[in-house]
């Protein structure tokens, strides 16, 4: 292991730490060494190990073996409560608050400051309004605490989570996936944030699939892969092509780097999909699309382009009052997504676990779901006509799980995106719109879905690919369609550069 040239000793110390389920170890032998005043990126692919650490110093698992220490003295939380207690908070990707209380409620709830006997030992409620106040002061954020927090932004609320934290008299900080759900300003806001707090002392573990980011704000990086440790490195000390080769090992790093082999296209054939003048007033001006059998079309733009909304309007979730949309030249009319679906298109959403999986049914359900409704209820699925299906997809796209009959929602974010894919494959579309299909999961995961989009199209399918990452668009698309301000601008050909995406984004109209 790399020896990280920070001085001062660790003021959280995991050493040997092992955890098994069932029998299957998710940890062997895990170290991970945190210094107050720095800020320490946790990597790994998905099933890496990373989740099962956090929530072991957390209090959430107990470890089978291994020593933790925090300040040099040994701990063994049982709770998150008592992690909490020790002086250990975490700000999970999906906030974990009450949006129906106010935000100084979140920020105090648990020692809200009280009055004296004689009012009864009651809230004092302009102190917890100044408390609040003072503690999103230090995160340089200034809003009406007394508002209900679901009124505010997601990025807001992030910032809620933590100052709740510093409230806590946090001495270690973990961030689990914080920019998830952020456009890049309010990324950019959330760092200024997390240096504010590093220059205080504050010790901060922060996970991501982001590696950019990693190198915009961390000083150290910690490596999992398969549940062991990799290494420990300075920032500086290991490039991005070294890190993703630490997580995914040295083949996979360099097939992702290379150029994608992007099928042949006959551009002067039929497009299968045709929209012109396509748009919604106030979501999305008339836009043109077209997109040719075998064709990936990656559609580019800042958040809040307009991206996402193209696409409800191409697969009936929304409804247009412009434009029209056709099928091999024939105009159609989608009144919903049924419609959609029988002229054999489909849509993988943007939010995976709202508008994607239902985490309570298993993996086969899940696959069977878009069949099923397209076939309707007078033709019902056998189980065993569900368990083929699954059993074929999961092998044809290596989904892990133990098995076929496992919740979806206790999957990885990787599989659960390709039972997603699955899901849609089964009713063997034409036209496959992909809003995000690689938020949040890890390298490895995000290199098998780009692998089976390039097949696919290989097979003659179309493709409308939609990304945030700007490097996965011109990698993988044969055209780019580029919107900015929730209509098209421009489209590129294939080989355009990341650069030449963001000056067409940021050209003058």
């Amino acid at each position: 292991m790399n020896e990280p040239a920070v001085a001062g000793p660790p003021v959280l110390e995991l050493s040997g730490i092992d955890k098994e389920f069932n029998g299957v170890a998710a940890l062997r032998g895990v170290s991970l060494r945190l210094r107050a005043g720095e800020i320490h990126a946790l990597m790994g692919q998905n099933g890496a190990g990373k989740s099962t650490l956090i929530k072991v110093l957390t209090g959430v698992y107990a470890a089978d073996g291994g020593e933790m220490r925090l300040s040099g003295r040994p701990i063994r939380p049982g709770s998150p409560l008592e992690a909490q207690h020790m002086g250990i908070s975490t700000v999970y990707q999906e906030v974990n608050l009450c949006p129906n209380l106010s935000v100084a409620e979140n920020i105090l709830a648990g020692r809200y400051p009280r009055r004296g006997i004689a009012q009864g030992f009651r809230i004092d409620w302009a102190a917890v309004n100044r408390e609040a106040e003072a503690l999103l002061a230090r995160l340089d954020l200034h809003v009406d605490v007394s508002r209900l927090l679901s009124s505010y932004s997601v990025a807001v609320q992030q910032m809620v989570a933590i100052a709740r934290a510093l409230g806590l008299s946090s001495k270690v900080l973990v961030l689990d996936e914080p920019t998830s759900s952020l456009d890049d300003e309010e990324v950019r806001s959330l760092f200024s944030v997390l240096r504010r707090l590093r220059a205080e002392g504050m010790a901060i573990v922060f996970v991501t699939h982001f590696i950019n980011q990693v190198y915009a704000v961390a000083d150290r990086i910690t490596v999992l892969r398969n549940g062991a440790l990799v290494g420990e490195w300075r920032t500086a000390e290991l490039g991005p092509q070294a890190l993703i080769a630490a997580m995914v090992g040295r083949e996979l790093a360099a097939q992702a780097a290379g150029p994608a082999q992007l099928p042949a296209v006959d551009s002067g054939a039929l497009p299968v999909v045709r929209a012109a003048g396509l748009g919604q007033r106030g979501q999305l001006q008339p836009t043109d699309l077209v997109v040719h059998r075998g064709e990936i079309v990656g559609l580019a733009g800042l958040l809040g382009a307009g991206r996402t909304e193209l696409a409800r309007l191409l697969f009936g979730l929304a409804t247009p009052d412009s434009g029209r949309i056709e099928i091999d030249g024939a105009t159609i009319e989608l009144e919903s997504p049924a419609d959609a679906v029988r002229h054999r298109m489909a849509l993988c959403p943007e939010e995976r676990k709202t508008d994607g999986i239902v985490a309570e049914l298993s993996l086969r359900e899940n696959i069977a779901l878009a069949l099923q409704a397209r076939r309707g209820v007078r033709e019902t699925m056998s189980r065993s006509e569900q368990a083929a299906l699954a059993e074929r997809f999961v092998k044809a796209l290596g989904i892990r799980a133990a098995s076929i009959e496992t919740p979806i929602g206790l999957l990885s974010g990787g599989n659960q995106q390709k039972a997603l894919l699955a899901r849609w494959l089964a009713t063997e579309p034409r036209f496959l719109i992909l809003d995000e299909p690689t938020r949040g999961i890890d390298v490895a995961a995000k290199q098998e879905i780009m692998d089976e989009i390039l097949r696919l199209a290989g097979e003659g399918m179309a493709v409308l690919f939609i990304s945030s990452e700007m490097g996965e668009v011109v990698r993988i698309s044969h055209r780019i369609a580029v919107l900015r301000e929730r209509g098209k601008v421009g489209e590129l050909p294939a080989g355009s550069s990341e650069d030449a995406v963001y000056e067409l984004i940021a050209a003058d109209p």
